[in-house]
């Protein structure tokens, strides 16, 4: 039963009823309408749902050194008032509507491992450790290597996943020019940054910290310093026409208010451009770059 309702979803996505004529058509004796509502509250247990998860996790051979990587998204649903679980929360499409989120982990072929679903108005960066400690636990796995993006990582959350003892390669947000990027420049001051440069910042522990050896390395793609700087010129421009009056004033980065009155921020365009082509990666692995970087494009 449930894996005729799998195959129909993985051939046409369409709602249960419709998914029957799916199974008919591809020569499949389908259930009856009454046996798919009957059925679904057992599909809906926790029970099942590790049954699935061990089947998936046996399917892909997961040990202590595996990869295993995380990220969520929301579903919306067409009503208005909320349940305690769908609730309004932060929504990359903006919407308003009551939702739930749905936080996936799968192995480095994304291969999925485990679904997880939160109340709708839950931070997206609470989601992450206890669907990873679940799985852990239910698998009896020592440790596993976590791969994230930034948007997933509070500094809350790094350090809770530090300190549960877990392994991580997390892609992060880089505020400022790094110290060895700034360095490299001022030994080059003629030269651009060569396609594909890695810069590594180790990041020690200290004598009395409570948390593994990190490196920090930053990548310069040249590909990704042009389009990153055509966004900067066009919200430059657009800043400038906003300031000028010649448009209405709407949010955007670049301009800075002061007293009613708005004017380009030079300062920060500066800045952005000089980020430009760079991403950050960190993890408490002892691992090459190549190896961290090369994980983290797996999320995709």
């Amino acid at each position: 039963m449930f894996r005729a309702l799998v195959l129909a979803r993985v051939i046409e996505p369409t709602s249960k009823l419709d998914s029957l004529w799916v199974l008919q058509e591809a020569g499949i004796s389908p259930p009856s309408h009454p046996t798919v509502n009957r059925r679904r509250s057992i599909f809906a247990t926790e029970a099942w749902r590790q049954r699935l998860a061990a089947a998936c996790a046996r399917h892909t051979g997961l040990g202590p050194a595996s990869l295993v990587l995380y990220h969520d998204s929301t579903l919306d649903f067409q009503t208005d008032a909320g349940n305690g679980f769908r609730e309004p929360g932060f929504s990359t499409e903006r919407r308003l509507e009551p939702q739930i989120t749905i936080g996936l982990l799968t192995d480095a072929s994304g291969f999925p491992l485990m679904v997880n679903a939160f109340e709708g108005n839950k931070a997206e960066t609470t989601t992450m450790l206890p669907v990873i400690q679940a799985f852990m636990a239910t698998h009896r796995l020592p440790d596993v290597t976590v791969v994230a993006d930034a948007g997933m990582i509070s500094q809350a959350n790094k350090r809770a996943i530090d300190e549960a003892g877990l392994s991580f390669i997390l892609g992060m947000r880089i505020p400022e020019v790094p110290y060895t990027v700034a360095q490299w420049r001022r030994d080059h001051p003629d030269q651009d940054i060569p396609d594909g440069h890695i810069f590594t910042q180790p990041w020690p522990a200290g004598p009395t910290g409570n948390r593994r050896d990190q490196i920090i390395y930053y990548q310069y793609r040249r590909d990704r310093a042009r389009r990153t700087l055509r966004g900067i010129e066009e919200q430059v421009a657009r800043a400038a026409k906003a300031v000028a009056g010649s448009v209405p004033i709407k949010r955007n980065r670049f301009i800075a208010l002061s007293g009613g009155t708005g004017k380009v921020n030079r300062t920060l365009e500066a800045k952005a451009r000089a980020l430009a082509g760079l991403k950050g990666y960190t993890t408490n692995l002892q691992a090459t770059a190549e190896f961290v970087i090369g994980a983290y494009p797996r999320l995709f």
